[in-house]
């Protein structure tokens, strides 16, 4: 059978509103996809934004630790003066993606104070309390000033010594 041109443009022309009706259709099917994609993908950012029951709690956490660490370390630094240096702190980032000091430390200069036992024993005393300045001392804290201690007990042995040699050299300056 032998179709004419005529009857194949005629029939491909009954087909092209129906092809065109899909055509709208389909698009209409996608337009609407991609909305719904996008709402999706809204809902789906503002749940990755808004933190966790457990990341608002270990944010909490952190943010409390995070005080706790300066205020032991302020401490440490306001009565230890001119003995103590500035403090450095370890970091955790947390799920917020900020950093919180978890740990922290201040270098505090335990030396002796070169022929001087009197100013040695006011340092002690200055690094003894600063040591023991924070609420809750850490036992590196406690080994601070335990050697203050020690230092303190022989710049004062040291000062002993030196008072009982000047009494011995006024006693023999007198006879």
């Amino acid at each position: 059978m032998q179709v004419h041109d005529s009857e194949q443009k005629s029939g491909w022309a009954a087909l092209a509103p129906l092809m065109a009706a899909y055509q709208a259709k389909i698009a209409e099917a996608r337009t609407a996809d991609a909305k719904s994609a996008a709402q999706d993908n809204k809902v789906s950012e503002a749940r990755s934004l808004a933190p966790t029951d457990a990341e608002a709690r270990m944010v909490s956490e952190l943010k409390a630790r995070d005080r706790e660490v300066r205020t032991h370390e302020q401490a440490h630094m306001a009565v230890g003066g001119a003995h103590a240096g500035g403090a450095s702190y370890t970091y955790q980032i947390g799920p917020d993606g900020k950093r919180y000091a978890i740990g922290g430390e201040v270098p505090i200069d335990v030396s002796p104070v070169p022929n001087d036992p009197e100013a040695t024993l006011a340092k002690m005393d200055q690094i003894k309390a600063a040591a023991l300045a924070p609420a809750d001392p850490s036992s590196a804290d406690r080994k601070i000033a335990a050697l203050a201690d020690a230092a303190r007990a022989k710049a004062q042995a040291d000062l002993n010594a030196l008072r009982a040699d000047e009494r011995s050299g006024d006693l023999d300056r007198t006879a």
